[in-house]
């Protein structure tokens, strides 16, 4: 019987989704195999749950949405109506056996029985959650309660379900407001914790109750006339817009969603004036109502501004649509992935979710899946937030990466570039990066610094300060020079710009550190079930021995520290003794060195690809190898090998290759692909910080001389 959880708000809208979410990707760290169950699920206007939708596209995608719940929330109340509740267990409990005989953790989400009695909702999630031997994880929200309210509420929940015979493991109090927290809310876990030990509060954050224009557009039925992309903006206020644009301007507030009839052109012109000004506030899209279409120049004026509010179109009146939207419920959705990192983030913060997770799994398999490796990432970055410099500023990947990882509280970020073009490709895209600093080197203050560091480190080479000048205005060599001084931590480049282009001024500027003569990289390979180590596919072309050894020792230490315990295949075109050749030789100096350099390492090699990977194939050929069979960082004799290689298993396996990752400098420089995607660059800037994490751990550690 595979180990799960049941989480049971006590009221609608408890906030549940939210916690399911975080719990989610703390399990996903942990277990190779979770599953999601949604008993009876709500289906939106579009014939979609939303929860269902979020965490399948975020951790599930090979698993079909049918076998994630058992009954629509119409079959579900037409069965208890004809007192058929035991039908209605039994097929619930038929489903999920499927998903626990599969996975090693099924993480179960309560229902809202909305229409149906609370006492008889009560009672169907109890008699759920018993049958399914799940321990329960109740939740409530409880903005704006008394003390008295929360503990008579949670207090009374508890005596109820232990009087059914169900476990609670953890209370969470959810949208916790700054009166709770300041008046009684440490006395109330206390009385709290005297009936479950784990008691978690999530402050109340309303950006994640806040509604996105596209939920209104779903909501409404609505047409986006224009703005289509930007429908992730979030919407602070609603205002309906029926006075004169004179009265109309000084009332608007930011991120206002403006409703309006479409024949009022003068309200709408004005809108569009406030969201490019620079002094007004900036409405997060606007709603044409009573079916009418504005005449005149609109297209017109629409079509020469650029960036723009969404504008929508429905045939319902404006008090209608004004009604309706008060009635929305807001959601956390795949569609929005900068509010689901707020989520995460938010989450993260609040809750102990490790030592929540550790209280209710019983036993965790510890292969490192692609999934699992991505997920560490970003929960030990996230643990000590470095500094990362992003030379390119306005390109839009890199926006939409640092807008999520600020979101998760990962990182503080410095964009490099012309301010004005900067923020004018933020707003475009409508990106929230508050907290994120613009800098232009040329008008830095700290440029003539900057350049009297670059003429001093390369005073061999006998630059002028024009010379200097020149270098220090390119985003590259400021940002590499940012790190170098320690006004950064990190950087993460090469979206917009080449591999050299992006890593000669670390070679200048950084340099490599201590014990190390050469600078390499690796990729990490994520294949459908496990992660591989190459080395090096980006910067060495042609490695003598010494280099080559280098290079696998270094390739061995980066797999160490990122969680994969390394076995090392030294590869080339045959196995151990059975071939000759110079660059069969080369492989066979390198590995002894190698060898003589780690005696307690597991380096092979020579050894083929096959026989590094495949257990039968490598057992014929190296009986006596501890690694054939069994390899998870490879080492490629030459660049040509190595870079083909990278690029033959990424496209023809669909793996996700992470890299290249820059080893042996001082401070951690890593290179993009042009062709990354946004995924792409949130795992690299993960992996600067952990490598930024290391090198402050070692100065800190480091022997003071006396």
């Amino acid at each position: 019987m595979s180990s799960n959880l049941y989480i049971s708000g006590l009221q609608s809208r408890s906030g549940k989704s939210l916690v399911a979410l975080g719990m989610m990707e703390q399990l996903s760290r942990k277990l190779q195999r979770v599953a999601f169950f949604k008993p009876i699920i709500h289906l939106d206007p579009g014939h979609q749950d939303k929860d269902l939708q979020l965490i399948r596209s975020r951790y599930l995608e090979t698993t079909t949405i049918e076998s994630m719940f058992a009954y629509s929330a119409d079959q579900a109340s037409q069965l208890l109506a004809a007192g058929k509740q035991e039908e209605l267990l039994e097929g619930i409990l038929s489903r999920y056996t499927r998903l626990s005989e599969e996975n090693d953790f099924v993480l179960c989400l309560g229902s809202d029985l909305e229409g149906v009695a609370p006492s008889l909702e009560f009672d169907f999630n109890a008699e759920i959650a018993l049958n399914l031997a799940a321990p329960m994880l109740l939740v409530s929200n409880v903005k704006d309660q008394t003390s008295q309210e929360i503990l008579d509420s949670f207090k009374g929940a508890l005596e109820s379900y232990r009087h059914k015979g169900c476990e609670i493991v953890s209370l969470i109090l959810n949208q916790c407001n700054l009166a709770t927290q300041e008046g009684f809310l440490y006395p109330l876990i206390e009385d709290l914790q005297t009936e479950v030990d784990l008691v978690f509060t999530i402050e109340d954050q309303p950006g994640l109750s806040a509604a996105s224009v596209s939920e209104v557009v779903h909501h409404l039925g609505a047409k986006v006339l224009f703005g289509s992309d930007q429908q992730h903006r979030q919407i602070e206020h609603y205002e309906v817009a029926g006075t004169q644009l004179r009265h109309f301007l000084p009332q608007l507030k930011e991120n206002s969603l403006i409703i309006t009839p479409g024949d009022r052109l003068d309200l709408i012109l004005g809108a569009l004036v406030s969201f490019k000004s620079k002094s007004m506030p900036h409405p997060a899209g606007i709603v044409l109502t009573e079916g009418i279409f504005p005449e005149g120049c609109l297209d017109q004026v629409i079509e020469g501004m650029g960036s723009m509010p969404p504008i929508l179109f429905t045939q319902e009146g404006t008090y209608e649509t004004a009604s309706k939207l008060n009635k929305i419920h807001t959601g956390i959705t795949q569609d929005n992935q900068p509010k689901v990192a707020a989520a995460l983030g938010h989450f993260e913060s609040q809750v102990d979710a490790e030592a929540l997770t550790q209280k209710i799994v019983s036993s965790c398999p510890r292969a490192v899946t692609p999934k699992m490796f991505e997920f560490n990432l970003i929960q030990k970055a996230a643990k000590n937030k470095q500094h990362i410099v992003l030379p390119e500023g306005t390109d839009e990947r890199i926006l939409k990466a640092a807008e999520i990882l600020l979101k998760r509280k990962v990182a503080k970020f410095t964009l490099l570039g012309e301010p004005k073009l900067v923020q004018a490709r933020i707003d475009k895209l409508g990106v929230q990066l508050e907290g994120a600093t613009i800098v232009d080197p040329k008008s830095s203050p700290l440029f003539e610094e900057y350049c009297q560091e670059f003429m001093g480190i390369r005073a061999h080479k006998n630059p002028t300060l024009e010379q200097a000048k020149d270098i220090m205005c390119d985003v590259s060599y400021f940002g590499t020079m940012m790190v170098h001084l320690g006004h950064a931590d990190g950087m993460v480049s090469g979206a917009a710009h080449s591999t050299m282009h992006t890593i000669r001024p670390s070679f200048e500027l950084i340099k490599t550190k201590p014990g190390c003569n050469l600078v390499s990289s690796v990729f990490f390979m994520c294949l459908a079930d496990r992660v591989l180590v190459y080395g090096d596919c980006a910067v060495n072309p042609n490695p003598n021995p010494e280099e080559l050894c280098e290079i696998a020792l270094c390739s061995s230490e980066t797999a160490q520290a990122f969680g994969i315990k390394p076995k090392v295949a030294m590869l080339s075109y045959s196995s151990g003794d059975s071939g000759k050749g110079e660059d069969v030789e080369l492989v066979r100096q390198a590995v002894q060195l190698a060898q003589a350099k780690r005696p307690n390492a597991d380096i092979e090699g020579p050894i083929q690809y096959d026989a590094a990977v495949d257990f039968q194939v490598g057992k014929a050929k190296m009986p006596e190898s501890t690694v054939a069979g069994q390899a998870n960082v490879f080492i490629f004799p030459d660049l040509n090998t190595g870079n083909n290689t990278y690029k033959a298993v990424q496209r023809s396996a669909n793996a996700v290759a992470i890299g290249p990752i820059l080893q042996g400098l001082n401070k951690p420089i890593n290179d993009l692909s042009r062709g990354c995607l946004v995924e792409d660059i949130i795992n690299t800037i993960a992996i600067t910080c952990i490598q930024a994490q290391q090198v402050s751990e070692q100065s800190t550690n480091a022997p003071v001389n006396s």
